[in-house]
């Protein structure tokens, strides 16, 4: 018996279906989850979703799919976390590939289950962009979600929609945009749900599954996330999922309907553009380019200190109780290579308060252990 699962939006949605599998199914059939190599700038310098031109030891699954074993590697100077994912998840990694479009991840669909005749097909959206229309002001990254509901909406088979954690992703308001168009609970995690995957939490950058966890696990308040800073409420709802209707989130996303017959990547991208009034990947071009200018050099823990007090007193006054390390990263204006020492730096200097929200930063007042080692 196996189980197929979409992971509308990359590497952290791949770890939420990892989750969603062992809650509302068990662990004694593995599932097969297809799901992107798109790990943003802070893990791939480069922009955009990979392909499988990109790594080396992908597995070949169906005629148009490739399984991503824990033995695959990126090709330099290319990054992604699907291998050390295949690692650590009881389930087998299969690689989207974004190149032809919605017409390609159609045909990677249909080969799939053609082969695996699954048991059930689940699309899953870790936050709910994926209900977004297109036009809305605060959506940042929309494409990938466009492309997996429209190849999703041409199967014969049944697809399952599912959000989990609405809200969590910072893009749609839960109350303003969210809670009228979702469906009926399905789930509502809890911390022993998490546990099986908290040591993936540990190194894993997504945010909208950290904060999943977090929340999970009973943390509540507000938490900051990405290079912009948005705001997002950790509240009772954010640890929900929620089905939702797959034909009237079709008619209701622009973007996904415009991308529907697509053959290629810059196809839909031109339409992104077009739709939404602008492509996350040409976003993704641009910061590109600007770290590039960059030369990080080793992190210096009491100037990286000294700066996190000052940028937590700040942030502690716009009403935010924990950030995510991602954000951090971003706030300190240190490089991708520096996220893992940063970690473990605030590790070592505030054990406590890193203990008390994996994988989440608590922005309480405490006084450091002053036992700075150099990462």
């Amino acid at each position: 018996m196996t189980r197929l699962i979409v992971a509308a939006g990359g590497g952290g949605d791949a770890v939420g279906a990892a989750l969603l599998h062992s809650a509302l199914y068990g662990d004694d059939d593995p599932a097969v989850i297809l799901t992107y190599a798109w790990d943003r700038l802070l893990i791939d310098p480069l922009p955009g979703p990979r392909s499988p031109d990109d790594f080396t030891g992908l597995e070949p699954l169906t005629r148009t799919t490739n399984g991503v074993p824990a033995t695959a590697r990126p090709l330099p100077t290319a990054g992604s976390t699907l291998p050390r994912l295949a690692a650590h998840l009881p389930h087998r990694l299969a690689l989207i590939d974004p190149r032809h479009g919605v017409r390609g991840i159609t045909d990677q669909l249909d080969d799939l289950v053609a082969h695996l005749r699954p048991t059930s097909v689940d699309l899953l959206d870790i936050g709910g962009d994926i209900l977004a229309r297109g036009d809305e002001p605060t959506l940042k990254s929309p494409l990938a979600d466009a492309l997996t509901l429209a190849a999703c909406a041409q199967l014969d088979t049944e697809v399952r929609l599912l959000i989990a954690g609405p809200g969590l992703d910072g893009e749609l308001p839960y109350d303003a945009e969210l809670r009228d168009l979702l469906g009926p609970r399905v789930h509502t995690f809890t911390a022993c749900d998490v546990e099986p995957i908290s040591a993936v939490l540990e190194w894993h950058p997504s945010e909208a599954t950290g904060m999943l966890a977090a929340t999970a696990r009973g943390v509540r308040g507000i938490c900051e996330i990405r290079d912009a800073g948005l705001p997002v409420p950790l509240t009772d709802d954010s640890p929900v999922v929620h089905e939702a209707d797959l034909d009237q989130v079709l008619h209701r996303n622009e973007l996904a309907r415009a991308v529907v017959s697509t053959g290629t990547l810059p196809e839909a991208e031109a339409l992104s553009r077009r739709v939404c009034g602008f492509s996350e990947i040409d976003y993704e071009r641009t910061k590109a380019h600007r770290l590039g200018q960059r030369q990080p050099g080793p992190l210096d823990p009491v100037s990286t200190l000294h700066h996190l007090a000052r940028f937590e007193a700040d942030a502690r006054a716009r009403g935010v109780t924990h950030t995510t390390f991602r954000r951090l990263t971003e706030a300190l204006n240190l490089s991708g290579t520096e996220r893992k020492p940063l970690r473990r730096l605030l590790a070592d200097s505030y054990p406590q308060r890193y203990r008390s929200a994996t994988p989440l930063w608590s922005l309480t007042p405490a006084q450091p252990h002053y036992r700075i080692r150099t990462p």
